[in-house]
């Protein structure tokens, strides 16, 4: 079966991705690129409010491809590695908001991958490793440290090894853990509590925490927009905010 990214959505404002790549989900170039042409989809879509991103069969992603890898001659594995980082920055930078649900495997690119997202919640089973040190190259050198402080991700970097779900909440990288039956619907969850927030907010906030933008930029906007004016009627009238993005 070739590798493939499913696209669902379990709700009008939330999207599911599911990477479907056997054994170990990695991102080889042929799917790196069908996820280019979802994330543009998301991007123009004002109807998405969050994105919900996993792996099937008990794995989220190990990396690049390592097969594929083998047989890249230098100029092609650099521009392959580029590449990959490329498309870090623009899961990273996109609109609307992304969940990680971590289940089996995360290692080098696909613990990149999950820090590319804005919060990551785990399976009790997930396994991870910042293993960039262990194929002779670097991954989540900026990412983690960012994340987690430098003491404790360079625990991480310097040595590739395997860590379980509870140094991952204990360290900051996931936010919680649940049993695999529970991880969807409590990634969904999240998700739609984040769709039902003003999304015009959410996506200045989310701008803002990454350094893409400043406070002073974004308020005006904010304080003119039809969101605002509907969250106070809302709270006045005792009754939910329904929010157009507007």
């Amino acid at each position: 079966m070739s590798a493939m990214i499913h696209v669902s959505r379990p709700t009008g404002s939330i999207l599911l991705l599911e990477l479907d790549a056997p054994p170990a989900n990695a991102l080889g170039l042929a799917l790196r690129s069908q996820l280019v042409k979802i994330l543009d989809e998301i991007a123009t879509d004002d109807e998405v409010r969050a994105v919900v991103l996993t792996g099937r069969g008990g794995v989220f992603c190990a990396g690049d491809d390592l097969r594929e890898a083998h047989g890249r001659t230098a100029p092609d594995a650099l521009a392959a590695v580029e590449n990959f980082n490329r498309l870090m920055d623009w899961i990273e930078a996109l609109r609307v908001p992304l969940i990680a649900a971590i289940d089996g495997w995360c290692f080098g690119g696909g613990l990149e991958l999950a820090l590319a997202c804005d919060i990551r919640l785990a399976s009790d089973r997930a396994v991870f490793a910042a293993s960039g040190v262990n194929i002779g190259l670097m991954a989540s050198v900026t990412r983690l440290p960012r994340l987690i402080g430098p003491a404790r991700a360079k625990a991480h970097l310097l040595t590739g090894a395997q860590f379980g779900p509870e140094r991952a909440l204990a360290d900051g990288i996931v936010t919680a853990v649940h049993p695999p039956e529970r991880l969807l619907p409590e990634a969904f969850h999240l998700a739609e509590w984040i769709a039902s927030r003003a999304p015009l907010a959410v996506e200045a906030t989310k701008r803002v925490v990454d350094g893409r933008s400043y406070v002073e930029e974004e308020l005006p906007a904010l304080v003119a927009s039809a969101d605002h004016r509907e969250a106070i009627a809302a709270f006045m009238a005792k009754r939910l905010a329904l929010f157009r993005r507007g």
